[in-house]
């Protein structure tokens, strides 16, 4: 599939069906995500791949507050791929933090996951980037060692495009409204 389509594409899904996926293109998405850039090639991030139902199930119980929709994502979603990142490398050098932004392991892990996402649907398959959940009952569950933080979770699994039923693409700001020329608010986009 094209780059560019998919990336205009790929929207978040939160309905799975049970088909499971197949291991060579769970291995092909890590592969892709193994290609993302990082900090000084820093390499920060950990690949937590999930199939047993316990865990999800467990994850889905304990690491939500309220209404999150993803809740039943986690459960329904025949895999889940958790990203886990060291901290203390990524925007260091020799020790010591080298930008006002401090540990870059964030960025890091959101670019691996953007991999992740976007490989998912080249496959045809669905994927939610999920951020808002108990990082540390995530941690214990996922036994993530020190020196390490969870960062991102998405289900990843094969959805319903039947009309009605698969999710619309969300509408995005015109570029005229987001990007400038040369300094923030000068317009770059003329209509």
């Amino acid at each position: 599939m094209d780059l560019l389509k998919v990336i205009h594409e790929r929207r978040s899904i939160r309905k799975y069906r049970k088909d499971p996926v197949p291991e060579e293109i769970i291995i092909e998405i890590l592969e892709a995500a193994r290609r993302s850039p990082s900090w000084a090639n820093t390499q920060v991030w950990r690949f937590i791949v999930v199939k047993d139902q316990a865990i999800k199930e467990r994850l889905a119980s304990e690491i939500f507050s309220g209404g999150n929709p993803a809740r039943q994502a986690i459960i329904d979603a025949p895999v889940l791929i958790c990203i886990a990142a060291q901290r203390g490398l990524s925007g260091f050098y020799k020790g010591q933090v080298t930008t006002d932004k401090g540990d870059w392991f964030m960025f890091d892990a959101g670019i691996a996951m953007e991999h992740i996402v976007l490989a998912a649907w080249n496959f045809g398959l669905g994927t939610v980037h999920v951020g808002l959940f108990d990082a540390k009952k995530t941690e214990e569950t996922l036994k993530i060692p020190e020196g390490f933080s969870i960062t991102a979770i998405t289900p990843l699994g094969y959805f319903d495009e039947t009309p009605g039923e698969a999710p619309r693409l969300t509408p995005r700001k015109p570029l005229k409204e987001i990007a400038y020329l040369n300094t923030f608010g000068t317009e770059y986009i003329k209509e």
